[in-house]
């Protein structure tokens, strides 16, 4: 029952990670489509690599027998995860500044929340990393504890592409094909 709780809050927080991002201020040089388009092509791999481990997470916790294995899997789950936001956050950091009015905020606002996603992940793998294991209730309960935690600085990293501000912005997002 504790590995149950303890997937489904994994789970929540993982499928969760759809959109992340932040803001800058000032015009840049690239265009609105072509920064839409760098974005999304940074942003899939991440949405894939946290899909693919938000599959192999209930896996392997289904599977696991012991508080001990547990803990590499959510230890190694989440390192995976913060792993993949730190490249997604270079990928959009490599894009530049979208030529649009508010520009530099809106590119600092998409790598910032990804800096916040990443620190998310790697705060709750350090916590679940500290954790001991000889009392699986208290271990699961205190799992339990981070992945609110998670969820909560997680949440608070969260921007949706379609809702950047910036008229050509969102119309962009709307037409580049790997924004869809």
């Amino acid at each position: 029952m504790h590995i149950r709780l303890v997937a489904t809050g994994l789970l929540f927080v993982l499928v969760s990670a759809g959109t992340g991002g932040c803001g800058a201020d000032g015009a840049g040089d690239v265009a609105p489509k072509v920064w839409a388009q760098q974005v999304c092509t940074a942003l899939a791999p991440w949405r894939a690599e946290i899909s693919d481990l938000t599959t192999k997470a209930q896996q392997q916790l289904q599977a696991a027998k012991t508080a001990a294995q547990t803990k590499t899997n959510i230890v190694d789950l989440l390192a995976g995860a913060e792993t993949a936001s730190e490249k997604a956050r270079v990928g959009i950091s490599g894009a530049g500044v979208p030529d649009v009015s508010g520009g530099d905020k809106v590119a600092q606002q998409f790598t910032a929340s990804l800096s916040k996603a990443r620190d998310a992940y790697g705060n709750a793998k350090r916590s679940v990393e500290g954790l001991p294991t000889a009392d699986a209730k208290a271990f699961y309960g205190s799992v339990g504890t981070a992945f609110a935690v998670l969820k909560e600085e997680y949440e608070q990293s969260a921007i949706d592409p379609k809702h950047v501000g910036q008229k050509d912005l969102q119309k962009a997002f709307g037409e580049v094909p790997e924004c869809r």
